[in-house]
């Protein structure tokens, strides 16, 4: 069975909460004891029926009490599929958050209340979903129920909202009626909205294909960890343990070690302790090679011939997460995959309008949540693909050396 990793993004109050505990409780995937917790709380507040939203809401009333995981995580499974939900903060002071748990998703779910169409962090989640590359987006336009199930009202958003995909190039968009107070066409089709035929959202999230978003052109291995276990069976061994990120990997294949372009031909492929014929994306495997090579944490292991950067001027667009701002000349470091060196930020090229989408020119420095393009120069050099042309390969964080938080989520150029 497959796993689907999405994130819900949204305005405060534009029904997330009650999206996903509907989710949920319509799959039967709330347990009976956290059932009743909900049932009893529901009561106390004095209303009539369940508040699914409480089933997230505990763990947001965790986060202001000083808790750092700011994004919230919930698993269910259908007969169909697996899923990992995150639920994105809605406050625009907590949209750097937003990255956080949109960086590995494969799908994001944008809700827009139906009395308000596409608002300013309407805007913000679609542009950040945009530079972070996710495959799939689906705009559920909640609250149908509250403009009493007008076919008018869902078009007249749908055409804003496609206006705008258009201009930020998201390619695959589904729009979705939806009221999750009520329950309408989450699980089940509404009856409410006859003029409505299409799949419902747990339907989309069952059938989605997320394997053809896989990259089985491109191979890329970053070495995590190098196993010498010199024992008096295994004196001799050592195998490059990590990820296999894209593409696959056999016996027999030449191969590059980056960035010092070290070539090689791989002896065996491992997987779960067993030689296999083959591995490939996104499986976690052991590469053992032929030659007896210096390879470390952080090296980058290629099909011979493949085509990517391997640089200490690097450009990358950002968002930025801390509080204090980013100022050119200030260094950090830059992680990327298991690779981390230091670095300095040379210079910030230009700021993204959340708004009108232009380029601000002339930037002396960034703030919490601005998006922002700058340039980099590495103590040393990394190997990377273009985040547009490779996601899994073009991430990266920027970390504060004496903190050792992060500050900024990274799309390489």
């Amino acid at each position: 069975m497959d796993l689907l990793r999405f994130i819900t993004a949204g305005s405060v109050d534009d029904g997330k909460s009650t999206l996903i505990g509907r989710l949920l409780y319509d799959t039967d995937s709330i347990k009976v004891d956290q059932l009743e917790t909900i049932q009893r709380q529901s009561k106390n507040k004095g209303e009539g029926e369940i508040d699914l939203a409480l089933f997230t809401d505990g763990l947001r009333a965790e986060r202001e009490q000083g808790i750092t995981i700011d994004v919230a995580y919930k698993y269910f499974a259908t007969e169909k599929r697996k899923f990992i939900i995150a639920d994105a903060p809605g406050h625009i002071q907590y949209t750097r958050n937003m990255v956080t748990g949109a960086s590995n998703s494969d799908l994001i779910i944008i809700l827009i209340d139906a009395r308000q169409g596409v608002v300013e962090q309407t805007r913000r989640h679609s542009i950040i979903a945009s530079l972070l590359q996710i495959p799939h987006v689906v705009v559920t336009v909640n609250k149908m129920d509250m403009v009493g199930y007008d076919e008018k009202v869902f078009n007249d958003i749908v055409a804003d909202y496609a206006k705008m995909a258009d201009t930020l190039n998201i390619k695959d968009v589904k729009f979705i009626p939806i009221s999750a107070l009520a329950g309408d066409n989450i699980v089940n089709t509404s009856e409410n909205m006859p003029w409505y035929r299409e799949d419902t959202l747990l339907n989309i999230l069952e059938t989605v294909n997320v394997v053809s978003d896989l990259n089985f052109e491109q191979s890329r291995f970053p070495v995590q960890y190098v196993i010498r276990p010199q024992s008096d069976d295994l004196h001799d061994y050592r195998g490059y343990a990590g990820k296999v990120l894209s593409g696959t990997y056999k016996k027999g294949d030449k191969v590059t070690v980056l960035p010092d372009n070290i070539e090689s031909e791989i002896e065996a492929v491992e997987v779960h302790g067993e030689e296999v014929e083959e591995a490939f994306a996104p499986q976690s495997a052991v590469i053992r090679l032929k030659d007896d090579i210096d390879i470390n944490r952080g090296d980058l292991i290629v099909k011979k011939g493949s085509s990517l950067n391997v640089s200490q001027e690097i450009e990358a667009t950002i968002c930025w997460m801390d509080q204090r701002p980013l100022i050119p000349g200030n260094k950090y470091l830059l992680q990327v995959q298991s690779r981390r060196v230091r670095c300095i930020v040379k210079d910030i090229n230009f700021r993204l309008d959340v708004n009108t989408l232009e380029k601000q020119l002339n930037v002396t420095e960034a703030a919490l949540n601005d998006v922002v393009n700058i340039s980099i120069k590495t103590a040393s050099p990394i190997a990377f693909d273009s985040y547009n042309k490779l996601r899994s390969n073009g991430g990266a964080i920027l970390i504060d050396e004496t903190a050792h938080t992060t500050v900024a989520g990274c799309m390489l150029q």
